[in-house]
């Protein structure tokens, strides 16, 4: 029997900072069809709700340092101000939406960063997703939205790359489902030339993608999330693509995709 799909979309910062466009992608989320699960973030919110509270935070690499603190900081926004806030207005569309972080039915366990250059703190990677338990929400009718915490089962939550956690809760779902990650943010998709938000490289394979590292076309940001897309095909993701919210509907065919 041909397994079931399953489409489990990414969003950034960007666009939960924006209402209207919140509201947007919310529209398009509830739109597609099948079963579903969404991973967001929320590091925008979070710096800025940080200094309210005259909290500094400090960044390497693009990568926050999670200190006690600044896990507090985040538990609240992500966790609490960010997820439930999208779990409403997902209601309102008449998604029956449950959020979650990885600690929620043991969903995704992590292990602490080991030290090695830079101590990041309290952030975990991610080393188990309990499919069958999310499988059990999917099957209630549940659609689960998780934010980018996760948890080491000894009672320590963990701050973890939204990225990290898509790939790795498709990984983990592909034992079940003919998953298809959909990473969105504010580009059209994967760029020839940066400053031309025009010049997207429609498909990427395992070739193309060699030779776009040799030209180094694919640097910064981009490298950490085309590493996580290629170790999710190898893995057992089907297709992943990346672009603008409006990948999500079928007009739209100009954006990333991502195959071996």
């Amino acid at each position: 029997m041909p397994k079931q799909k399953l489409s489990i979309v990414k969003i950034g910062g960007n666009i939960i900072e924006d209402d209207l466009a919140l509201n947007a992608f919310l529209k398009l989320f509830s739109s597609l069809k099948g079963n579903k699960i969404l991973v967001h973030g929320g590091g925008k919110r979070a710096t800025h709700m940080a200094s309210k509270l005259g909290i500094e935070s400090k960044m390497v690499k693009g990568r926050r340092i999670t200190d006690a603190e600044t896990l507090e900081v985040i538990t609240m926004v992500y966790g609490g101000l960010v997820n439930k806030n999208i779990v409403a207005k997902l209601q309102a569309l008449q998604i029956d939406a449950i959020g979650l972080t990885g600690a929620d039915a043991n969903a995704i366990t992590s292990k602490k960063r080991p030290v090695k250059e830079v101590d990041f703190g309290f952030v975990g990677d991610v080393k188990n997703v309990a499919y069958n338990a999310i499988n059990k929400l999917i099957k209630a009718g549940f659609t689960p939205v998780f934010c980018a915490i996760t948890h080491d089962g000894n009672g320590q939550l963990l701050n973890t790359n939204a990225d990290t956690i898509t790939s790795q809760v498709a990984i983990g779902m592909s034992a079940l489902f003919e998953t298809s990650m959909y990473y969105c943010f504010e580009l059209n998709g994967v760029l020839k030339d940066i400053n031309d938000k025009n010049s997207v490289i429609k498909h990427i394979d395992t070739n193309l993608y060699a030779e776009l590292l040799n030209q180094g076309i694919v640097a910064d940001g981009m490298l950490p999330k085309l590493e996580n897309c290629f170790d999710a095909l190898n893995h057992g993701v089907k297709t992943i693509n990346m672009g603008n919210t409006s990948m999500l509907t079928n007009e739209n065919d100009n954006f990333t995709r991502i195959t071996l």
